[in-house]
């Protein structure tokens, strides 16, 4: 039986370039689809178009131009360009005629004859405990049940804290294997930055999200069961408007994945 992840992400194919699939309630935050499940049936749907194990995706930005309804949704892809080493594509998410989110994508081929380092540091966060999980309040918004989380730093709503930081480990509660799809989800998943440093609820809406996927081979290496270390920081927020930055590591402390996005501030 295919993991509830994949049953609510699958693309079909409709044969003249785009792909019929299924936004699911399951996977809702307060006014809609939460952002990275959106953009993991839009990288289901690239990734199939480019349908190239030797290009993996190393680079996705996706804009959210309205809310999705419950309901079919259509993924549109096009090529923008085929290089050698790097395929270009972007696509738009319609649901009816009502433009649901666009995202431009680059699925490039390894080169492992370039420099390698990575100067950013491993959160050093105590091992999740088998119980963590289940310990979690669920039901504070659908999408929260589709996930484990283990909180180590910054609760939220705890605040006023000092900084916008945010990070601990992090699940699907329906094992299946790690990939970009899922990355992407998990960029989106933890609880907002900002909410470290205020007292009371507030939506944050994506404007723009950005992933990029540093190390496909660690990913590749993970198992379905492990969790995943996150760290996230807002450093600024002004105007009604905030980024987050994100960081995904493996257990064994290799950075799989950057992200920023774009949030909006909406007082409840």
């Amino acid at each position: 039986m295919s993991a509830r992840f994949d049953t609510d992400t699958a693309v079909v194919p409709n044969g003249d370039g785009s792909y019929a699939a299924r936004m699911d309630g399951g996977w809702w935050i307060q006014r809609g689809p939460n952002g990275g499940y959106v953009a993991a049936v839009l990288v289901q749907a690239l990734t199939a178009s480019v349908d190239d194990r030797d290009r993996p995706l190393r680079s996705l930005t996706v804009h959210y131009l309205a809310p999705a309804v419950e309901g079919p949704v259509e993924v549109e892809v096009s090529t923008d360009r085929n290089g050698r080493t790097i395929r270009f594509v972007s696509a738009r998410m319609l649901q009816g005629e009502r433009l649901i989110a666009i995202a431009r994508a680059a699925y490039a081929v390894p080169n492992p004859a370039g420099p390698a380092f990575a100067d950013a540091t491993f959160p050093a966060y105590a091992p999740p405990s088998d119980d963590d999980g289940r310990s979690q309040p669920v039901g504070i918004v659908p999408m929260r049940d589709r996930y484990d989380y283990s909180h180590v730093l910054g609760a939220p709503w705890d605040g006023p804290s000092s900084q916008a930081e945010t990070g601990g480990w992090i699940r699907l509660r329906e094992p299946r294997p790690y990939d970009a799809a899922l990355v992407v989800a998990l960029t989106d998943a933890w609880y907002p930055a900002i909410f470290t440093r205020v007292q009371e609820p507030m939506g944050v809406p994506t404007i723009d999200l950005t992933v990029h996927i540093r190390s496909v081979d660690a990913l590749r290496l993970m198992r379905p069961e492990d969790w995943m270390a996150v760290r996230f920081r807002t450093t600024v927020a002004s105007e009604g408007f905030l980024e987050e930055d994100g960081e995904l590591w493996t257990p064994d402390g290799t950075l799989v994945a950057h992200s920023r996005q774009l949030g909006l501030i909406l007082a409840q």
